[in-house]
């Protein structure tokens, strides 16, 4: 049998690397600024071109290399912070200078101009699909220019999974945000197709997430310390009132660098519970400084993973200081040491309950909201509880005088007909809206409880879904236009969006800087904001992302119906709730929301009679 093993040659061995390393123009784009900020700069300028396929570029005034390092750089294998094993656990840069650039080389055509300060010439490499192709002295400045271009040109296959310039724009996007965050110290500015996105400079952290995110995020910060003898956490955390429907904003920097981590991000959420509602996700941007023997940062090829040696206590140092900053947050601003208004209008005329009904106060609670609007709905309930009291007092006076037992009959509103509910042909009511949450009718078989929020988000998504595939959405003008400003992300996805969202009724114009001004909206959606709405389906946009991936249509129609359907806590009249079950079972699926969730539940007469039986 002839032998059939054999090594793979070095380019081959290169592009496999590749695959673990450069998944898309994002990946490059992270190993060359960690290099950048590894060799000590302090002004990294990141430069792309049609989303970095046809370039990448990353210019850095650090240290630079000289001439033999240079080579030695697009090595596999090469690197300048290991000589031992044992160096793995004491690593707190951000990349292995050279780790990957030998991947990168392998899968596209890569220029290199490097220059140490002490050195009157630099070197420039150049190297197309780890072919070498010369090596040279050129006058450059101190530092490193790195050029990458025509990404996978040598891999088609792999070029074609590549997603719209739109799609990888947003990755490169959050690369980038994820290493301006980590470095704020350092000046950072990002070009895409010579038009400038980001000129950041140096600052402390608070003023870089306003740079990086926008001047609203400059009221919604609040700072968040805490430190123990294993670890210290430091950061800011958003406000409560400024959450968002879909995650990206939450960032967990291990000494310096980005890490993904579910189990801690459960920690930050769990610290917000009964402040934000369910489904949505607080900004946080926050800096665990821990030794670096204990964790170990080489489990993931991207490094954006890593294994604590005690996770537990650092959840619980993460959960702690988060609830201590909320309520720091929370309980100052409404503390007044010299007076409690609260209280004051109460302590002093609080009834004991040996008190009779003549000897209660309830002048007290009618001077409570004099600023309110509904002042006289509040005098005519306290009047009603003085009169019923008034009332008890002389039916006990009368019945003692009597010898009789006291004996008091009061009209309760419940026994009252809503106006609003209607009829059957045979005189009893059929449908009522329960908790302002629920419609409930009768069905031949029993009760059928309807979640109106649910069953109008499906009535609107096949009514966006079919807008959508006829591009036949009608708009209505908004009275004045209003201007929105976007964070560079989803500036972006307008732009990938565009002919859909204006296909479905939005009317907008661009007016750079990533600002756009809304002129109409949806004819479907009844709300008078249109920044309201806007955000609201880009936010929904991206949280239904993973899983519509591949598919704008279904997920613009979901973020759609999303936000313009009504919601719970909704008062609804009954043509309003008769249109709704019409309108729910004439949809190609009535049994579910676009999110999997059953709209209704039906009640049986079995089951009714079960719960009356011995």
């Amino acid at each position: 049998m002839s032998d059939i093993i054999q090594l793979l040659p070095e380019s081959i061995a290169n592009q496999i690397a590749a695959g673990e390393v450069v998944q898309r123009p994002a990946s490059v784009v992270k190993e060359l600024i960690e290099n950048a900020i590894d060799a000590n700069a302090d002004e990294i300028t990141l430069i792309v071109k049609d989303a970095g396929k046809s370039l990448i570029q990353v210019v850095d005034n650090g240290s630079g290399m000289s001439e033999t390092d240079a080579r030695m750089s697009f090595e596999r294998h090469a690197t300048s912070k290991i000589r031992k094993s044992e160096d793995l656990f004491f690593i707190k840069t951000m990349g292995f200078r050279g780790e990957a650039l030998a991947s990168i080389s392998a899968v596209a055509q890569v220029e290199m101009k490097t220059k140490p300060g002490n050195e009157e010439v630099g070197t420039r490499i150049q190297i197309d699909g780890s072919q070498f192709r010369g090596q040279n002295n050129v006058s450059c400045k101190q530092g490193t220019s790195m050029v990458v271009k025509n990404l996978f040109f040598n891999v088609p296959a792999r070029r074609n999974f590549l997603k719209s310039n739109p799609v990888e724009l947003r990755h490169i996007m959050d690369e980038f945000h994820r290493l301006a965050l980590a470095k704020p110290e350092i000046k950072f500015c990002f070009y895409q197709n010579d038009i400038e996105v980001y000129n950041l400079k140096p600052g402390k952290l608070s003023q870089r997430i306003v740079g990086v995110f926008g001047k609203n995020y400059r009221t919604q910060l609040v700072p968040c310390e805490e430190a123990t003898e294993e670890c210290s956490l430091k950061g800011y955390i958003g406000k409560a009132d400024f959450v968002k429907k879909s995650r990206g904003e939450q960032f967990f920097f291990v000494n310096n660098r980005f890490i993904k981590s579910n189990y801690l991000n459960h920690a930050v959420v769990s610290a917000y519970e009964g402040l934000i509602p369910e489904g949505t996700f607080p900004f946080f941007v926050l800096f665990v400084e821990i030794d670096p023997k204990r964790i170990d940062v080489n489990v993931h090829p991207t490094k954006t993973e890593i294994k604590f040696d005690d996770e537990r206590s650092i959840y619980g140092l993460i959960k702690t200081s988060v609830r201590k900053a909320l309520g720091a947050f929370n309980i100052t601003p409404a503390l007044d040491f010299e007076t409690d208004t609260n209280f004051r209008s109460y302590t002093s005329a609080r009834p004991s309950s040996g008190l009779s009904p003549s000897e209660r106060d309830y002048s007290q609670f009618r001077s409570a909201g004099k600023d309110r609007s509904n002042l006289k709905k509040w005098e005519q309930l306290y009047e009603g509880a003085l009169k019923n009291e008034t009332l008890e007092a002389e039916a006990k006076s009368e019945a003692d005088a009597k010898g009789e037992p006291v004996s008091l009959t009061f009209r309760s509103a419940i026994n009252n007909r809503d106006k609003d509910l209607g009829e059957t042909d045979q005189g009893t009511q059929n449908i009522f809206q329960f908790h302002l949450s629920y419609i409930i009718t009768t069905v031949k078989s029993g009760l059928i409880i309807i979640n109106q929020q649910l069953a109008h988000e499906r009535i609107y998504y096949e009514k966006y879904l079919k807008i959508l595939e006829n591009s036949s959405g009608s708009s209505q003008q908004l009275l004045f236009p209003e201007t929105l400003h976007l964070n560079p992300s989803d500036y972006s996805l307008v732009k990938e969006l565009e002919k859909e969202m204006r296909g479905v009724g939005f009317a907008f114009e661009y007016l750079g800087e990533n600002t756009i001004v809304i002129n109409g909206i949806p004819s479907l959606i009844k709300v008078d904001s249109g920044e309201e709405i806007f955000k609201g389906v880009l936010d929904d946009y991206k949280k239904n992302f993973l899983e519509y991936k591949n598919d704008s249509i279904k997920n613009l129609a979901r973020s759609m119906a999303a936000n313009s359907g009504i919601k719970r806590g909704k008062k609804l009249t009954i043509e309003e709730m008769r249109s709704i079950i019409d309108q729910l079972f004439a949809c190609k699926n009535p049994n579910y929301s676009p999110n999997g969730q059953p709209i209704y539940y039906i009640l049986g007469l079995e089951k009714i009679e079960d719960l009356f039986k011995y």
